[in-house]
């Protein structure tokens, strides 16, 4: 493939369709804000089922709703932050 300059992501493949949500630090971040908003929103209509999952795997949907119910504003502000950016930016 075309190597070209990504940014400060370094060297990379120009065909940026084959990247992972990992290594694109904006779909990683999309990523996040999705799994924090969803977590959120899920964990008001079952409560036991998140409250029940503090160790393990399920404790990734129980932190990610814990930092959207106490940071609501900032996520909040991201996501409209996000929005925009790929409506009108990209």
């Amino acid at each position: 493939p075309q190597y070209t300059r990504i940014g400060f992501l370094g060297w990379g493949s120009s065909d940026l369709n084959n990247m992972s949500a990992i290594f694109n630090f904006q779909s990683l971040l999309m990523v996040l804000l999705l799994l924090i908003c969803t977590s959120a929103y899920a964990r008001a209509f079952a409560t036991k089922t998140f409250d029940g999952q503090r160790h393990g795997y399920g404790s990734l949907f129980w932190k990610a709703a814990r930092v959207g119910e106490r940071l609501s504003p900032y996520v909040a502000l991201s996501c409209i932050s996000m929005a925009v950016y790929l409506l009108f930016v990209v």
